[in-house]
């Protein structure tokens, strides 16, 4: 028996306290892109909750029925967020992400191997998506954080060097 259902899931419903704590942080530091051209915190959860809203629990849907779905660009398809603070961000994700979770409450093992047309991927299974949906949580939340760590690197003195995998000021 698989444990792909659990251990997603699990991750899954864990992402909502971490994006919640993330989004009482000062928010002059949430807007503060890692480098030029890279998502802040803030952006990064912007679009968990777009996903969140438009994607995930629609992707987990037409699978289950074999409905064919587009794909989704995140500079077109994504809202415009720009007067929503970060904590009400964080509470649409908190409520959104419920409903997803109780949509994946109903995934069996038998679930996992029926398949939908991506508009750009092509044929996708139930356990590649439960699978991307984890892994796209966790990478936002480390985009995140690495964003965030950005503010107090070079301030970090002798330290600075431990931080030389995530420091975008680092020279080679």
């Amino acid at each position: 028996m698989s444990t792909l259902i659990r251990d997603a899931v699990s991750l899954l419903a864990s992402t909502p306290v971490r994006w919640a704590a993330l989004a009482g942080i000062a928010p002059e530091l949430l807007a503060r892109g890692p480098a030029p051209g890279e998502w802040s915190a803030r952006q990064c959860l912007a679009h968990v909750v777009d996903t969140e809203r438009s994607v995930f629990r629609a992707r987990v849907l037409a699978i289950l029925t074999g409905q064919n779905f587009a794909a989704f660009d995140p500079d077109a398809d994504g809202a415009d967020t720009s007067g929503v603070s970060a904590r009400d961000l964080a509470g649409d994700f908190v409520r959104l992400r419920a409903e997803s979770l109780d949509t994946l409450a109903g995934i069996t093992e038998a679930d996992l191997v029926k398949t939908a047309v991506h508009a750009e991927l092509g044929r996708v299974t139930m356990a590649e998506l439960l699978n991307q949906l984890a892994a796209h949580d966790t990478m936002h939340l480390v985009q995140a954080e690495r964003a965030l760590m950005q503010a107090f690197i070079p301030g970090s003195g002798p330290w600075r060097f431990y931080f030389g995998d995530h420091d975008v000021d680092a020279k080679p």
